[in-house]
């Protein structure tokens, strides 16, 4: 009997549920897939559905072939590789899709759904933040569903999202071995997945700028680090973020050159300690508040103050700084000025002129010249926008003389130029300013979208002194940050009152961040120590793993036991039936059997008699014509009852 249960059809509920699963694992995915493959493997995986629910028959293979050398061929021109993250993901999502073409039995279901379960486990290698980890648990709602409706002796609800119920409850009983699972696992001391990734698109800030590059950056509201501080956190137009400091300029992009040499020198007036929990940016450079004193372990501070740490940061990375707010770097004369001076020939004459003019206007002043610019960003009507006009091969002349449009890249790198044609060392520094205080966390949360660009210029006595030249322009972009300064220009997604409840929820995220994500070796080990074990081996991890998989497993058998035991699920069903008549007066004589008292509630209801005999019949069946009851009858006859609404007796 169970051979031929194994061999018989996948019936139309069961088909339904593993499409769904397969679904949410097409959806899950769909963000880093190519558009294209999504769009195929969609309507394909609809079609699927479509036809064997019109006509249960099977798929040709002169159609599943073709669909396969197609979807290895397509997958190999675009990655170049079957192998690797997104190559690898692609490649089992389309197969998980094609495998629905040849899904006929029961055997072909489990089959699919633990595939499923494998690809939905590959969707956090995209991302494993609270929201990715809980899109991927909900996932598994339609696969335990599934899995559920193919047992032969369970009940399935009929339709809707009753059907998800089964796969919510064994998630449910789940969740206790995971936490154990999650706790007493051995970690591994490096990433199981180690496959480079030639395909993966950087994050955050790059090691060049032009003006124009920063745009998608300022759109996105993802969390670049988060800051606490140990005292006071510094006032907002004291929040600036140093990562690179560019001194290569070719008419059109600034580059940042590594000098590995000692730190330029530094006299701190002011100094703030502080922790920067850094989200992954696949980059070395460290973000630090304004000049930092020391380099994080691990890390180097080099000539510019710029801290890099040995490779690239691909996970999330925490580590503690010193740093000076208020400062003279590097006072003396400095060495190599024509560093600092460097412009390209034959770009942009309208703007050396006019920097060279300044000095023949002003002499040795050089703090002079600095506020001629900083006036002429302020009254020669320039505007701040995010969407500026394109600039051509005299990029400087273009903004400055014409469309007088931009954001933070275009007035530091201006201003910049300016200096340098005026004779003044300059630089432009990236990283971000400014954050959203999040007083309840304790933190500042620093987002991609708080990228800024600023210059420093060296003035003899004072050293390198930072100079924002977008605050002439825009004094919101320092005081209440980039959203505030573009204004109406950002999407409805940027809005102040949304932006604000993001802010609020992250640190929910951080929680998640520190307590889930950041569950290294390191805290592992340490996790028995309030109860006097200072390291946990991985024999001692293995040892409190396998005890409390043993007691969980006694006690979910107890349970099923106990329950067993008791278990008549067509008795249950007459005594469901029973209570819905009762509330109509029907209530069972005691001695009365259940033929008797089923036709004696046919006759007091007589617009249901043929219904209420139907049920007679039905579990007359379950319970005496047959020594194990059918399941698709048990099952119909449980779907009967719960559809069945007495009406009013007639007396």
């Amino acid at each position: 009997m169970s051979a031929a249960r194994t061999d018989a059809p996948l019936d139309a509920r069961a088909f339904g549920l593993l499409c769904l699963s397969v679904a949410a694992v097409l959806a899950l995915h769909a963000p880093h897939l190519p558009w294209w493959l999504s769009a195929a493997l969609a309507p394909l995986l609809f079609w699927r559905w479509r036809q064997r629910r019109r006509r249960p028959e099977r798929v040709p293979a002169w159609l599943k072939l073709p669909l396969l050398g197609a979807l290895a061929l397509a997958i190999v021109a675009y990655y170049g590789s079957l192998f690797g993250r997104e190559a690898g993901a692609a490649l089992a999502v389309g197969l998980l899709v094609l495998k629905m073409l040849e899904s006929e039995r029961p055997r072909d279901a489990r089959v699919g759904v633990g595939f499923a379960c494998f690809a939905l486990m590959a969707a956090l290698l995209f991302g494993q933040g609270m929201a990715a980890t809980f899109a991927v648990a909900l996932g598994l709602l339609p696969a335990l569903a599934t899995l559920r409706a193919l047992e032969p002796a369970q009940p399935v609800p009929a339709a809707g999202p009753r059907l998800l119920l089964p796969g919510l409850a064994l998630l449910g009983a789940a969740l206790p071995l995971a936490l154990l699972a999650f706790l007493f696992v051995p970690r591994l001391g490096s990433p199981l997945w180690g496959a480079p990734n030639t395909h993966e698109q950087r994050t955050g800030l790059d090691d060049t700028m032009s003006p124009g590059g920063f745009t998608q950056l300022l759109l996105d509201d993802s969390p670049a680090m988060r800051v606490s501080f140990a005292g006071p956190p510094p006032p907002p137009g004291r929040r600036y973020f140093r990562a690179y400091v560019m001194s290569d300029y070719d008419g059109t992009t600034w580059r940042y050159r590594d000098v590995a040499a000692a730190p330029a020198p530094l006299e701190a007036v002011d100094t703030v300690r502080y922790r920067i929990d850094l989200e992954p940016s696949h980059q070395r450079v460290l973000p630090m508040l304004d000049v930092p004193l020391h380099a994080p372990p691990g890390a180097q501070l080099l000539r510019d103050r710029v801290a890099m740490a040995g490779k690239p940061v691909n996970d999330p990375f925490g580590y503690d700084a010193v740093s000076a707010t208020r400062y003279r770097l590097e006072p003396q004369p400095i060495r190599h000025r024509r560093r600092w001076l460097q412009l390209p020939d034959g770009y942009d004459p309208r703007t050396l002129a006019l920097g060279r003019a300044w000095r023949q206007g002003h002499g040795t002043d050089d703090a002079a010249i600095v506020q001629a610019a900083l006036a002429l960003f302020h009254d020669g009507g320039f505007r701040y926008t995010l969407a500026p006009a394109p600039l051509g091969r005299d990029a400087m002349d273009d903004f400055l003389f014409h469309t007088r449009e931009g954001f933070c890249e275009h007035y530091a790198s201006a201003f910049t130029v300016l200096m340098r044609a005026a004779g003044i060392p300059a630089r432009v520094v990236t990283g971000y300013q400014g954050g959203y205080w999040n007083a309840l966390g304790g933190y500042l949360l620093v987002r991609h979208s708080d990228a800024h660009a600023w210059s420093e210029v060296w003035l003899a006595g004072r050293g390198w002194v930072r100079v924002d030249p977008t605050a002439a322009v825009r004094p919101q972009r320092v005081d209440l940050g980039a959203a505030a300064a573009a204004g109406d220009q950002l999407p409805w997604t940027q809005r102040s009152w949304l932006q604000s409840l993001r802010n609020r929820w992250d640190i929910v995220n951080r929680w998640w961040n520190e307590g889930v994500i950041g569950f290294d070796t390191l805290r592992q080990r340490g996790l028995l120590t309030p109860f006097g074990i200072r390291q946990a081996d991985p024999a001692l991890l293995g040892a409190l793993l396998a005890a409390s998989c043993v007691l969980s497993g006694a006690v979910g058998l107890f349970w099923a036991l106990r329950r067993r035991d008791g278990a008549d699920p067509a008795r249950d069903a007459l005594r469901e039936l029973e209570r819905r008549l009762a509330r109509r007066g029907l209530t069972r004589r005691r001695g009365e059997g259940p033929r008797n008292y089923l036709r004696r509630a046919a006759r007091a209801l007589p617009a249901q008699r043929a219904e209420l005999e139907r049920l007679t019949d039905c579990y007359l069946e379950l319970r005496y014509a047959c020594r194990e009851p059918s399941p698709e009858l048990l099952r119909r006859f449980r779907r009967a009852v719960r559809d069945f609404r007495a009406a009013r007796v007639v007396k």
